[in-house]
């Protein structure tokens, strides 16, 4: 009985194009959650020299 030897080309090509596969999927997801959440408003002073407070650059409330 003869035994086939393994293509090794072609299960390294299938390994780099699962390992691919799996960071553009984790790469979308993030970008998917990052344009879907919305954060909650927070008090923060409204105008420049109001207390010592940060303040925000655009706010979305």
């Amino acid at each position: 009985m003869a035994r086939s030897r393994p293509n090794w080309r072609l299960i390294s090509l299938v390994i780099v194009g699962v390992v691919v596969a799996v960071i553009v999927v984790a790469n979308a997801h993030l970008v998917w959650v990052a344009l879907e959440s919305q954060p909650d408003c927070v008090p923060h002073a409204r105008g420049a020299g109001e207390g010592q407070d940060y303040r925000a650059a655009r706010s979305a409330c």
